[in-house]
C-alpha cells in the first residue's frame, strides 16, 4: 500500500491533492511524504504515522491501545528509544548472531529499582519491531510485573509449566505487535530458585530456542535472590542493567564476577535513567 493511499484512507490528505504531490514528485528527487509537507498538505506525524503502517512497525501511533510503559512504542523518536535500538544492534552483533545456542538473554540488576523488568519490556518490542520472533520470559517469581507492563493476565505461566500444571499455551501473543509473545511467571511458588534451578527449565528454554529468534528473560535482582545466577547460567548469556547516579560501579563489577563464575557470558552493562 502507497503512503498517499494510506493518507487519503486516513483523510489525512485528498485525491487532488496526492495529483499535485506526484506533479512536483516527476521534476524533484524528493519523496511524497516530504513534498506533502513541504507543500503544507500533512503534517510531519501524519507522514511518520502512514510510514508505520506501511512497513508493519507497531507503535502508539498506529496502535493507541499501546501501554504508556512501552516508551519504545510510545515515543520510538525519543532518545530512550533511540538508545534501545543501539543497544539493540549491539546485542545482535554480540550475542542474537544466529550461532547456534545464543538466543537466549537474561536481564538482571544489582537491586530491586533499577529497571531491569522496564529495560527488558522495552528491548521485547524494539527486537519485534525489527522482525525477530521474539519472546520475555518473566522469570523474577518473586515480584513479577511483566503481565502488567502489557496488560495480560497472570494464569499458570512459567512456574505453573516448570510444576507440570501448564504447557506452552501460556505463552501469550502480544497485540499490536505480531512478531512479540510474553510468557508470565505465574503464581509465586513457595521455592523459586529449586524451581528455576530444575532440568525442566533448560529443556523448556531448549524447545523455546526453536521457536523464537529472541528470548529475553526477566530475572529478580541479584541482592533479592540467587534466582539471577541460576538463570544466567541456563540462558547462558545475561545483561546487567543499573540505574544512574544509583548503582554504584564496584556492585555491577561484583555482580559480573558472579554472573561469569556460574559460566554465563556478561555482554556488558546499560545504565537506565528512567
Amino acid at each position: 500500500m502507497m503512503i498517499g493511499e494510506i493518507l487519503l484512507a486516513g483523510q489525512k490528505i485528498t485525491a487532488e491533492q496526492i495529483e499535485r504531490v506526484l506533479g512536483f514528485q516527476k521534476d524533484s528527487d524528493l519523496r511524497f511524504g516530504e513534498i506533502a509537507i513541504r507543500q503544507g498538505f500533512v503534517r510531519r506525524e501524519d507522514v511518520d504515522r502512514a510510514l508505520a503502517i506501511q512497513f508493519g512497525y507497531s507503535s502508539a501511533e498506529t496502535e493507541p491501545t499501546v501501554p504508556a510503559s512501552l516508551i519504545a512504542a510510545v515515543a520510538p523518536t525519543a532518545p530512550f528509544a533511540e538508545a534501545l535500538r543501539s543497544l539493540r544492534s549491539q546485542l545482535m552483533l554480540r550475542w542474537f548472531d544466529g550461532t547456534p545456542g545464543q538466543t537466549t538473554l537474561a536481564v538482571t540488576s544489582v537491586d530491586r529499582g533499577d529497571g531491569k523488568s522496564f529495560i527488558t519490556a522495552n528491548l521485547g518490542v524494539v527486537f519485534s519491531q525489527l522482525g525477530e520472533r521474539t519472546l520475555i520470559i518473566d522469570a523474577d517469581l518473586r515480584h513479577s510485573t511483566q503481565h502488567k507492563q502489557f496488560g495480560l493476565r497472570n494464569g499458570l505461566g512459567l512456574s505453573g509449566i516448570l510444576s507440570g500444571r501448564a504447557g506452552l499455551q501460556e505463552v501469550a501473543a502480544i497485540e499490536h505487535f505480531p512478531k512479540l509473545a510474553v510468557l508470565p511467571s505465574g503464581p509465586q511458588p513457595p521455592n523459586p530458585l529449586e524451581l528455576l534451578g530444575r532440568e525442566e527449565f533448560g529443556l523448556l528454554l531448549n524447545e523455546l530456542s526453536s521457536q523464537f529468534d529472541v528470548i529475553l528473560i526477566d530475572t529478580p535482582s541479584a541482592q533479592q535472590a540467587a534466582d539471577a545466577q541460576v538463570i544466567a547460567q541456563k540462558a547462558r548469556g545475561v545483561l546487567i542493567v543499573g540505574r544512574k547516579d544509583r548503582t554504584k560501579a564496584p556492585e555491577i563489577a561484583q555482580l559480573a564476577g558472579i554472573l561469569s563464575g556460574s559460566g554465563a557470558t556478561v555482554l556488558g552493562t546499560t545504565l537506565n535513567d528512567y
